[in-house]
């Protein structure tokens, strides 16, 4: 905590943005066109109401162009701030100032607290008379929302530098902070927080991933909702934070050493930790919207500062577009938004030293000021091309709320895409459903039909069986509808597309068949997603079962229902050590890994070629009829370089129908003989052949029977 001085106020400079402490004191620089005059206010305290200054920018000598800006001599880091504007507030028009409010400074990079924000201090108009073109007179509280944290961004890296594994060579394991660690069951000592992550270190070293992805980290209002669970009475939280209300901090409330600025050295201490164990960080961002709603939303930040510039506004300019389906979207193709994002995106690689992005509702990113998606659009071709970003990862989910659909089309050049197809035509196949094995063949070769046309590789398809948005893969097959009452919605939330089964029962059962079956389903579901080429990504916890009992919207679920049961992998360990052989022989065999597509000719000069397909019979497939059955072999002596060759060639069956069927096998190169890996349908671990060379000859060579809803993998040696 930091008391204020003395202090002399000085002209400052319009860049940097936000505050910047040096030697003799701290920069404070804040964007507005239309307001006419702003204020910076000091507070000692986190909780006080009134602040010990409040100092009021004199344009004459305080702004330069839209940018206000003064050098306050003795302030340090730990001083706290607000901000206060005034201006026109006439809805009608798009402005929205009101010179009662606080605001947070849109680059602070610590916000104080983790205490419930009081919403009723968060109204930038009358909520009894919300269209009133009046401003609303009442002075507001500012000890109902967190203050702004001066932070010098001094840490020991002890040499860090981001990781940049490139994508062929990563497996993405997606998983909340709070979430990971927060359950008695984790064992750790500080649960919940960027200190319980490192204390998992350990196992994800085991489990073998490259790369953690961070469901939103940036600061947002967990308690925004106010609704309850029906069930249990229970307040309903933002769980899942996709409602960020300032792009550079990092959540206090993830921080077990304190939320007054300790919360920056948590976070960089935890990504120096992940890096020391040679796994990434990747950071979902939420670009697309703000944490402050519609026109009936709440005033933080964007909205009392300059609300025409930073929203995509409706022709009647009182409404917000929605693209976003949160109530507002942002203004990402305005020249000064697409600075402040671009400012975020360089701060958390350069000062964070986080190594890439998954942006939420990337969509959006792409269009026009009046909403329109453009063809060629600045915001992501910037992003894609910043020379700072270079070897950032960049994943897009490539749609919106709003209509958009641009899976396998993302503008912008080398982005990587989530690819939902892949999710859908893989659960597809894998339920039995009645369709050709053509679209399956398509997934599992890296999606050229969505990412070669523009030059994109294998890659670029970020391949996912599930996600933090939808079932776990425990209920993807121990459900057939989504069960989310206790969101408080009469379960109208959340998707009623999951291309799930249960095998009979509904949810959780004693019935050995069919526990044996779903797992079984669980082991196809991993075999297919690691040896398909495109990047993989696992949802934490399903290699050990984790349940979230029907619920595939748990956005606002802060308990038992998203938090990780670390009991279950003591139950659910055959599972786990399944996945973990997957991961390692993943990254240890280049077919796996290949930086183009197939292209079914003999690339090596040994007369096979790079990829073959066959049905049951050892023939080639009838792409129009052929259903539920599909053989590959894989020549795995392609590869670019000497040290990545692997002179072993794979088999692959799959066998998605409720029948045991016998495959013709095709005969391996001479002198090789076909030994068995995988067999899906085996408990463990005859299931895994491990360690390597531990492998069992099949007998006869040329023939195998794949058991019902199984698939296996033959490699030769």
């Amino acid at each position: 905590m930091v008391t204020l001085g003395s202090f002399e106020v000085l002209a400052g400079k319009p860049l940097p943005l936000g505050a910047r402490p040096h030697e003799r004191g701290t920069q404070f620089a804040i964007f507005s066109r239309h307001a006419t005059s702003v204020s910076l206010l000091l507070f000692d305290h986190p909780e006080d109401r009134d602040p010990a200054e409040e100092i009021l920018f004199n344009p004459e000598k305080n702004k330069t162009g839209d940018i206000w800006h003064l050098f306050l001599t003795g302030i340090k880091p730990g001083t706290l701030y607000l901000y206060r504007m005034d201006g026109p507030y006439e809805p009608e028009k798009g402005h929205r100032f009101n010179r009662n409010k606080v605001l947070l400074d849109p680059y602070a990079k610590a916000l104080t607290g983790s205490f419930r924000w009081r919403l009723n201090e968060a109204f930038g108009y009358d909520p009894k008379s919300p269209d009133k073109d009046l401003s609303f007179n009442t002075v507001f509280d500012p000890s109902g929302i967190p203050k702004c944290i001066v932070v010098d961004d001094y840490f020991d890296w002890q040499g860090d530098r981001p990781l940049n594994y490139p994508l062929r060579h990563s497996v993405i394991y997606e998983t909340h902070v709070r979430g990971l660690t927060a359950s008695p069951s984790s064992g750790v000592t500080h649960p919940g927080t960027y200190l319980g992550v490192i204390e998992k270190i350990p196992y994800f070293k085991s489990l073998g991933i490259t790369s953690l992805e961070f469901l939103p980290i940036m600061e947002f209002d967990e308690y925004e909702f106010r609704r309850k669970n029906p069930i249990t009475g229970e307040d309903l939280v933002n769980y899942w934070g996709y409602s960020t209300i300032a792009f550079f901090a990092p959540k206090g409330s993830y921080a077990a050493t304190g939320s007054l600025g300790e919360q920056v050295t948590e976070f960089k201490t935890m990504v120096r930790e992940l890096h020391k164990a040679g796994i990434e960080v990747i950071l979902d961002v939420v670009f697309n919207h703000t944490g402050e709603g519609n026109e009936l939303g709440y005033t933080y930040s964007f909205r009392g500062i300059d609300n025409k510039i930073y929203y995509m506004l409706d022709e009647n300019p009182r409404y917000y577009k929605n693209y976003s389906g949160c109530g507002n979207t942002l203004n990402c193709n305005h020249p000064l938004v697409r600075n402040l994002i671009m400012d975020s995106l360089h701060y958390w690689v350069m000062e964070m030293h986080v190594d890439g992005f998954r942006f939420d509702l990337g969509s959006i990113l792409g269009r026009d000021q009046k909403g329109r998606i453009m063809e060629n659009p600045p915001m992501l071709e910037m992003i894609a091309e910043d020379p700072v970003l270079r070897n950032t990862k960049i994943i897009a989910e490539a749609w919106d709320a709003g209509g958009a659909y641009q899976v396998g089309g993302f503008p912008g050049g080398r982005w990587a895409e989530w690819n939902d197809r892949y999710r859908d035509d893989v659960r597809r196949f894998w339920r039995g459903d009645d369709v050709t094995v053509g679209p399956l063949a398509t997934r599992l070769t890296g999606s050229s039909d969505l990412y070669l046309r523009d030059g994109r590789k294998p890659f670029h398809s970020i391949n996912f069986i599930t996600s933090h948005d939808g079932f776990t893969l425990r209920d993807l097959v121990s459900y057939n509808q989504k069960h989310n009452e206790m969101n408080g919605e009469n379960n109208r939330d959340g998707s009623d597309f999951n291309l799930s089964w249960n095998y009979g029962i509904e949810g959780d059962t004693n019935d050995p068949v069919i526990l044996e079956v779903r797992k079984r389903q669980m082991k196809n579901f991993f075999t297919t997603l690691l040896l398909s080429l495109g990047t993989p990504m696992v949802l934490g916890g399903d290699e050990f079962g984790r349940t979230q009992k029907g619920n595939n919207n748990a956005y606002c679920q802060n308990n038992e229902i998203s938090w990780y049961d670390w009991h279950l992998l003591e139950e659910w360990g055959d599972l786990y050590r399944f996945l973990t052989l997957l991961i390692r022989f993943r990254l240890s065999h280049h077919a796996f890994l290949r930086p183009e597509f197939y292209t079914g000719q003999d690339g090596n000069y040994n007369a096979m070629p790079d990829i073959t397909w066959f049905d049951e019979r050892g023939k080639s497939p009838d792409w129009g009829h052929q259903k539920k059955i599909l053989a590959l072999r894989i020549d795995g002596s392609e590869a670019p370089l000497e040290q990545d060759r692997d002179e072993s060639d794979y088999y692959i069956m799959f066998n998605a129908s409720d029948l045991s069927r016998s495959f013709v096998v095709a005969p391996p190169r001479a002198g090789m003989y076909w030994h068995r890996l995988i067999d899906t349908s085996l408990p463990s671990p005859e299931d895994f052949h491990h360690p390597p060379g531990t492998e069992l000859k099949i007998q006869p060579q040329n023939r195998y029977t794949v058991h019902s809803r199984s698939m296996v993998v033959l490699i030769s040696r």
